[in-house]
């Protein structure tokens, strides 16, 4: 059977048929959206009876997720699922040209199929390998809700891109990392479950702001905790203040309307110019291999710990013993450790700073550094960013670079002057600066930082373009509106 026959069979949500969908509509849908996410983080698996992966809580930011809810799965599989397309694309095995319609339609069904793959294939490896440890007889019950939930994830990702604006994968990571944020500067709810503002002197607090707090008003003050506390309160504020800054370095190149003398804009190409795409990618890649590496070891330790029993899968962790090891979530050693990172910044302070976690934080950094410039250019050819595809979309508005002619050759040798260095530099830009705050040790993680920074601005950007749109009719005509 042709592939193209088993797209058929893969439900979708129905584009708009208006050519233009109005702002509240798409802010309708966004907040249904963001609503049902919000929802559904909620509700916990029926049957669930040990959450080992409770304790992965940065892979479970970068993910979009809460493990132990109907939506474990996160947007995993569909990030697994555009990793796997786009190498095979770039490395030349996949050969669709994505230019034209058909294309695009070939590239998007087998995107589905992929994401359909892995999620169930996630579904089964996290019950069965006892990340998601199900009660006695609940096993398949379990890989049900799973799967429905990442289906859920799925479909809300499609009704967010055709509906509303922006992703649904930017919007679930955005919200995720806000919530975080917010409850790591004022969470008043320890560990022990006490409320520390109902006895603020004894009780010590989790949310960094009243934890600096209470360490200037104890008797004696806690200096290294204010330290500590302050230290990662500026962490946060300094890297929302670079990554603003950062967004707004921009090439404007000025286009005239060839119809219309005297008519102008200024088209804007965004230094980040393949935008949040390549962090997410390279963040959910290391995220999806540090939390696979604990599942095995963690399904694999009753083995090892009783000699000769369930010997297969003792034999099948080996395999994968270069992943690391791991205590309570966090990699010690191997593959996993090395792609990690390490609060520098706390060491400093509490003391405890040894010269691997210096080497760690260099292998952090170029990591990022180098998959986010890799995933950047993947991302611009295979999703119309390219000089070819923008030159086209020029011409085809009527609207022409100033001071040369309507030709589609001569814009696309204009625009390779300008996309393909912002790509790599974006990339590697991007990659360096997430890597760094990584290590900084701010409210949350560096890259979960940069990440919402980033998506926030461009649910901003997405916005003023939509008003824009709305208010320039050859500004609609450009956009393909």
């Amino acid at each position: 059977m042709d592939l193209r026959q088993i797209f058929n069979y893969i439900p979708e949500v129905r584009k708009p048929e208006e050519k233009k969908l109005g702002f509240n509509i798409k802010l309708k849908w966004t907040l249904i959206v963001l609503g049902a996410f919000f929802i559904l983080a909620n509700i916990p698996l029926f049957g669930l009876s040990v959450n080992a992966l409770e304790r992965f809580e940065y892979l479970a930011i970068i993910l979009g997720t809460d493990f132990g809810s109907i939506i474990s799965l996160g947007i995993g599989p569909i990030v697994m699922a555009s990793i796997i397309l786009q190498l095979l694309t770039g490395a030349g095995i996949l050969n669709i040209d994505t230019t034209t319609v058909e294309g695009k339609k070939f590239f998007q069904g087998i995107q589905k199929l992929l994401v359909l793959f892995f999620i169930i294939f996630e579904a089964m490896v996290y019950v069965l390998m006892q990340g998601l440890q199900a009660a006695p007889g609940f096993a398949p019950l379990l890989i049900i809700q799973l799967i429905l939930g990442g289906l859920a994830i799925f479909y809300m990702d499609e009704v967010t891109t055709k509906w509303g604006f922006g992703s649904g994968v930017s919007l679930f990571i955005g919200a995720g990392v806000s919530w975080r944020i917010f409850t790591s500067a004022f969470q008043f709810i320890n560990a022990q479950g006490r409320n520390c503002l109902l006895d603020f002197g004894n009780t010590a607090c989790s949310g960094k702001i009243l934890v600096f707090i209470q360490s200037i008003i104890s008797s004696p003050p806690d200096k290294l905790g204010a330290l500590s506390a302050l230290g990662a309160i500026l962490a946060t504020l300094i890297i929302f203040l670079i990554v603003v800054w950062a967004q707004s370095l921009k090439v404007e190149i000025p286009l005239s309307f060839g119809r219309i003398r005297g008519y102008s804009v200024k088209w804007p190409l965004s230094f980040f110019y393949a935008s949040v795409i390549p962090v997410i990618l390279t963040a959910a890649l290391m995220a999806n291999l540090q939390l696979f590496g604990g599942i095995i070891e963690n399904a694999a330790s009753p083995c090892l710990i009783e000699e000769g029993v369930c010997g297969g899968m003792a034999k099948f962790a080996s395999y994968f013993g270069f992943l690391g090891h791991f205590v309570e979530g966090q990699a010690i050693s191997g593959l996993a450790f090395w792609m990690g990172s390490t609060n520098i910044l706390e060491l400093l302070i509490r003391g405890g700073f040894m010269f691997k976690y210096l080497l760690q934080g260099l292998t952090h950094i170029l990591f990022f550094v180098f998959f986010c410039t890799v995933f950047s250019i993947f991302w611009v050819k295979t999703s119309g960013m390219d000089s070819k595809a923008q030159a086209g979309k020029i011409v085809s508005s009527g609207l022409q670079v100033a001071g040369f002619r309507q030709d589609t050759r001569i814009l696309e040798s204009i625009l390779d002057r300008y996309i393909m260095p912002l790509t790599v530099m974006g990339g590697a830009a991007i990659g360096l600066l997430a890597a760094s705050t990584d290590l900084l040790g701010a409210l949350v993680s560096g890259t979960a930082i940069l990440l919402v920074i980033m998506i926030m601005f461009q649910f901003y950007q997405n916005i003023a373009q939509q008003h824009s749109v709305d208010m320039n009719p050859a500004m609609r005509k450009f956009m393909g509106n």
